[in-house]
């Protein structure tokens, strides 16, 4: 119950503030403004930025003044979510229960309402960056992680290697060389950005690497399992999407019960590595058992 208070408190604070972000003017472009509140405010559980505060809260106690960035992450995972949805990618009609942003309002204002979110995402931590209590230099190395896990050498990369996996994955060492950039690269980012404007030293940084490489995994393989034994009314979205689009998954090289296991043992590393951080930790650690056995 406590864990669960935490979390609740810590989405309440990340929603009031990305309410705050994008207002729909009335202007000849308003319509984008419509479409990217569509998805920005249409519900999710808010993981990476709560993982970026629960990060940040193992050196401070103050987490509020850093919800800024954390927002900017939700932002580009929210374009990210846009553009996998459409045609020429997942071509999934539905996204958290509703209907996805390109059958909304179109191909064109779907892909652009995801670029003006990628850049409404920088511009919200630049400006936190210039205005924010945290040390400028904390903040650009924070933004420099956001943005070099957004890019070909992070999500982006993933997503291709994932778009042309039969070609690219033939064994499961690269599809979790695929999972650790399209999934896992900005999970990573939000807990090296937390722990950056947090004042983590290499020592610790290191073992929050080892954190979040785990369960970025132990996440996507989740995923995976989900997308099998899951209904459309938990998911939000279409099941059995993977199977549909021909994807190689987890679950092209391992049963479902060995793969429940691997999850486990990527949780259990994950936890592991938070030994040094004693009992400040333990949001964290609720977090990951959270994010790797859930039901949607």
């Amino acid at each position: 119950m406590e864990f669960k208070n935490w979390m609740d408190e810590k989405v309440l604070k990340i929603e009031e503030c990305l309410r705050t972000i994008i207002k729909e003017e009335k202007n000849p472009q308003k319509v984008i403004y419509e479409s990217m509140n569509y998805s920005l405010l249409c519900g999710g559980k808010r993981l990476r930025p709560v993982l970026m505060l629960g990060t940040y809260e193992l050196f401070k106690d103050n987490a509020e003044e850093i919800i800024p960035f954390a927002c900017a992450m939700e932002m580009i995972h929210t374009y990210s979510l846009i553009h996998d949805d459409l045609p020429a990618m997942d071509n999934d009609d539905y996204r958290r229960g509703r209907l996805s942003n390109h059958k909304k309002f179109g191909e064109a204002t779907g892909i652009l309402a995801g670029d003006g979110l990628l850049n409404r995402a920088f511009e919200t931590g630049l400006e936190a960056a210039l205005k924010s209590k945290v040390e400028i230099t904390s903040a650009v190395k924070a933004l420099y992680e956001i943005a070099k896990s957004s890019g070909a050498d992070g999500m982006i990369g993933g997503q291709i290697v994932d778009i042309y996996g039969h070609d690219k994955i033939s064994s499961v060492e690269e599809l979790k060389y695929m999972y650790s950039l399209k999934t896992g690269a900005i999970i990573k980012s939000s807990v090296k950005a937390g722990a950056i404007l947090g004042g983590a030293d290499e020592n610790q940084l290191r073992a929050l690497e080892t954190y979040a490489d785990n369960i970025g995994i132990a996440f996507q393989i989740e995923d995976d399992i989900l997308d099998v034994t899951s209904t459309q009314e938990k998911l939000g979205k279409k099941i059995g999407s993977d199977i549909a689009n021909d994807k190689v998954t987890y679950l092209s090289f391992s049963t479902i019960e060995k793969s429940r296991k691997d999850v486990e043992q990527f949780t259990d590393e994950a936890i592991k590595s938070l030994e040094m951080f004693g009992d400040r930790a333990k949001h964290l650690i609720e977090l990951a058992k959270y994010l790797t056995n859930r039901d949607h």
